[in-house]
């Protein structure tokens, strides 16, 4: 269970992702690929000082059978 001070972390890490999510989204509109997108996020996330992974590798499962596995 987290205790008050990490929530209030967490969620103030949240508001800063999503605002910069909704900076591209407002910025850029709608009609572009979707590198475009992941560009201009990784642009508004690095000025917010925001660290991050772009196209992480992961396995994916289903009902304990893997559907996807990169890395």
């Amino acid at each position: 269970m987290q205790n008050a001070s990490t929530k209030a972390e967490i969620d103030k890490l949240t508001h800063r992702i999503i605002g910069c999510c909704m900076k591209v989204h407002y910025t850029l509109g709608n009609g572009f690929q979707e590198v475009i997108y992941q560009r201009a996020l990784a642009i508004e996330m690095t000025y917010e000082g925001l660290a991050f992974d772009r196209e992480k590798e992961m396995s994916i499962f289903i009902e304990k059978n893997i559907l996807a596995q990169e890395g």
